[in-house]
């Protein structure tokens, strides 16, 4: 039985212990020992919503350990792994803290604010001989991983063209508003929009190279809003926007329309369509779980059985921040295109 630490009970990290209760009630050999946040009124059940449903029960943490110091509870708790959702430049550390303790550690993506600290996260982790996956859900989302075996598999053909996006409210619900600090969360580009950074890098690989236009609307934030072409060789044609002050009534959206050769994929407002170009439109078959659950499963089945991270591999990971930052130099530069390393 794999005994866990959660560090970070915000928004992402009540998801994550949801899917900790749903797996303990499912018998699987995970059990989740104790729980770490500042913020001792989480304890009390004070929470704030977030942009999308990722966790809402309320909790019984008296079958907890409780600790608001994350040195305390690695020193105190006999663990197997730590699942780290902390707020993103606290990720490195935390990480290198847990794996030099001898913890496997399941972190919440962003991997790092800067890719110099995602290579000292997979260093810890080959030095210390202990596995590290980051959290990027959409590599473990049906209707991603369906498109995925479509570029794969070529289904449909080749694929040709590819559009994501994904957007809604200001995040303004973060403890003490780390979100829209550009220090803490370097804005909705490496907070929102590193998932489809992360999409684009591990369905067609790595472009040559990028140009951005972006705009900080909100005032101390990163960028909050923008556009990005990924450039690559064999003539892709790929774009990804993102925009988080996207407010009122509108909700959140993530959607992708890719085309291929021989058809085309849509997702949009949660509904993945097929539409063969020599046959009628057809909404495939996924499973009913989303991203969440399945890619805390798959970590856990990977510590019991000892198989190695292919699904997420940090190295993975880390080349999507370096993405990243070559996104944020070219918006520097007013989309100037910038290579990637």
């Amino acid at each position: 039985m794999l005994k866990v630490g959660l560090i970070g009970i915000g928004f992402m990290g009540r998801g994550h212990l949801d899917n900790y209760i749903r797996l303990e009630s499912e018998n699987a050999p995970v059990k989740l020992v104790a729980i770490c946040d500042i913020d001792k009124d989480k304890f009390k059940g004070k929470f704030v919503p977030g942009n999308i449903d990722v966790g809402n029960q309320k909790y019984d943490f008296s079958k907890y350990n409780l600790y608001t110091s994350i040195d305390e509870m690695l020193e105190k708790e006999d663990l197997d792994y730590v699942d780290i959702a902390l707020p993103s430049y606290l990720h490195a550390d935390a990480t290198v803290k847990a794996l030099n303790k001898g913890l496997h550690v399941l972190c919440e993506k962003p991997m790092a604010l800067k890719s110099e600290d995602c290579a000292r996260m997979i260093e810890a982790s080959k030095k210390n001989n202990k596995k590290l996956m980051i959290g990027h859900c959409l590599r473990f989302w049906p209707a991603y991983e369906y498109l995925k075996e479509c570029v794969e598999n070529e289904k449909f053909g080749k694929p040709v063209s590819g559009y994501f996006f994904r957007g809604g409210e200001t995040p303004a619900w973060s403890y003490e508003g780390w979100l829209l600090k550009k220090e803490k969360s370097g804005g909705a580009l490496f907070d929102q929009h590193v998932h489809d950074v992360d999409t684009i890098n591990w369905v067609f690989g790595k472009p040559s190279k990028v140009s951005t236009i972006a705009k900080v609307v909100i005032e101390g934030d990163g960028y909050d809003s923008l556009s990005t072409n990924y450039i690559y060789n064999n003539g892709l044609v790929i774009n990804a926007q993102d925009d988080w002050t996207i407010n009122g009534d509108f909700g959140f959206e993530m959607s992708f329309r890719v085309g291929f050769e021989k058809g085309c994929l849509v997702l949009e407002r949660g509904v993945l369509t097929a539409y063969p170009y020599d046959g009628k439109a057809f909404k495939p078959e996924l499973p009913k779980d989303i991203g969440y659950y399945r890619e805390m499963s798959y970590f856990v089945d990977c510590l019991v059985n000892d198989k190695p991270i292919c699904a997420a591999p940090p190295e993975s990971s880390m080349e999507t921040i370096v993405i990243a930052e070559a996104e944020e130099a070219s918006a520097d530069d007013m989309g100037a295109l910038k290579n990637i390393k």
